[in-house]
């Protein structure tokens, strides 16, 4: 079993240094290969210049194998020369952008088969603002004000990333629309990353607020919890 990050938004602004330097570190270090999955940017014909930008962002920090794998529908979704990149890398990272066609794209997969295989293998799956919503049981999709199904990697769970800018506008309708899960508040600059006995660490700067129930509690940086 690997690791899960979950990042809060603003990937590649220089501010979310602390939680992919920890995410190499536990994918094996600076030589694991590393694939950036642009998606979540293909409705808008964005993919190339986000997973570029992905690309050298992770070189910054001292990366020596990255590579954007371009799965941006369903037909390259099912590609088989695309799912063994995916396959072989040590982190999946899902980029931000549109998140209904990431998870529909991604959602029974080849590509997606490929990284759950990696993660059984001990990969990481990371994946910032659309991408991480994606990854939880539920994700709300802000352009359709609809509630759909994720990937459940991470079960009873909703993020609501950008939550310092924009995200914590969202908890009030999703507490009623979703009383029994957590909603979890992700700032910018900020990840959150599993460990053993799933238990989440925040990394950066910023905050991860939880919502159960009727209870609101924030955590900072090195915080370790649990999300039951």
């Amino acid at each position: 079993m690997g690791y899960l990050v979950l990042e809060g938004g603003a990937e590649f602004g220089g501010r979310m240094s602390e939680p992919d330097l920890r995410a190499i570190e536990l994918a094996g270090g600076f030589d694991a290969p590393i694939a950036i999955l642009p998606t979540a940017a293909a409705p808008d014909n964005n993919h190339k210049r986000a997973g570029s930008n992905g690309v050298k962002w992770f070189q910054s920090l001292g990366a020596k194998n990255v590579f954007s794998v371009d799965v941006i529908d369903s037909k390259s979704a099912n590609n088989s020369g695309l799912a063994k990149q995916i396959r072989d890398s040590k982190i999946i990272y899902l980029l931000g952008g549109f998140p209904r066609h990431v998870g529909e794209t991604l959602k029974g997969s080849l590509c997606w088969s490929a990284a759950l295989e990696a993660f059984d293998n001990g990969a990481v799956i990371a994946g910032s603002s659309a991408g991480a919503m994606v990854m939880c049981e539920y994700y709300n999709d802000p352009y359709e004000q609809k509630l759909l199904p994720g990937l459940n990697l991470v079960p009873d769970a909703c993020v609501l990333p950008h939550h310092n800018n924009f995200g914590k506008k969202w908890a009030g309708q999703l507490r009623e629309l979703l009383p029994d899960a957590t909603l979890i508040g992700i700032d910018e600059g900020t990840g959150m990353i599993s460990g053993p006995a799933w238990e989440w660490t925040v990394h950066g700067g910023g905050e991860v607020t939880l919502y159960r129930g009727v209870s609101t509690v924030g955590y900072g940086r090195g915080v370790a919890f649990q999300l039951r």
